[in-house]
């Protein structure tokens, strides 16, 4: 069911156009910056305010900002004039492509495992007010990124072992309780 109704009486297109998905391995398209974010939602390609505000929403404008031709700069180098980005600078950019498709349900699997410490906290700084109003889908290993979110669904072998907000599973002492303070340790 999506919104009280049968997920069989939407058409296809309908439900694709309401999903923006993200994975750990992201495409890098080798095109123009704004071409890059711009694919996220073709209906907005051209629409550099768009385009703009979801960069400002990944951080991908520090990295835009960067690039001596901005949102006309070629990524990549598969071009002569394309310019190499890091992994954490590439993942920004995937991040800009999800933002700008304004989907009511966002699938994010590993969104910051390219990032560094810093970047990774700048976007989840955000990402709460990012996601307002939308359903949020985080899969992720990392318990510093786990903790924030409102539900959290423990699954092992399979099948769902526990479910709860960060302090209800810390208090119930199970696997994720188990696996969170195995990675807490190693902070200590």
């Amino acid at each position: 069911m999506l919104d009280g109704v049968d997920l069989r009486e939407y058409s296809l297109e309908d439900l694709h156009r309401e999903i923006g998905v993200i994975f750990q391995d992201f495409m890098r398209y080798e095109m123009t910056a704004m071409d890059n974010i711009g694919v996220g939602n073709l209906g907005k390609v051209d629409d550099l305010d768009a385009i703009k505000a979801a960069a400002h929403k990944s951080l991908a404008d520090g990295v835009v900002a960067k690039l001596e031709h901005g949102y006309d700069q070629v990524l990549g180098r598969r071009f002569e004039t394309g310019v190499e980005l890091s992994g954490g600078e590439w993942q920004k950019m995937a991040l800009a492509r999800a933002y700008l498709r304004d989907a009511q349900l966002l699938i994010l699997d590993e969104p910051t495992a390219a990032l560094d410490a810093r970047s990774e906290l700048e976007v989840f700084e955000r990402f709460a007010d990012l996601t307002q109003g939308k359903m949020a889908l985080l899969i992720s290993h990392r318990f510093s990124t786990v903790r924030m979110a409102d539900r959290i669904v423990v699954l092992s072998e399979g099948r769902l072992i526990e479910e709860g907000n960060h302090q209800t599973l810390i208090q119930a002492g199970g696997l994720y309780a188990q696996m969170f303070e195995m990675q807490a340790a190693s902070y200590r």
